[in-house]
């Protein structure tokens, strides 16, 4: 399973950790995936979707 948001397409990015001494490894930072329940074309369906797109409205939560 794929760390993407369905809605965005928000996906990993990568960069350096940079220490005081200037040596840089390798970083991935991940999106805020969660798991909703959501409703689309009057189904209901678990979708995987970032924080932005919960609270921008993207997602159609399921009535509780």
């Amino acid at each position: 399973m794929a760390r993407v948001c369905e809605i965005c397409g928000k996906k990993p990015t990568t960069g350096n950790n940079v220490s005081h001494a200037h040596n840089k490894t390798r970083k991935v930072w991940y999106p805020n995936l969660q798991k909703v329940k959501s409703v689309s074309n009057g189904t209901v369906r678990s979708v995987r979707v970032c924080t932005r797109c919960i609270r921008d409205g993207a997602v159609v939560k399921k009535p509780a």
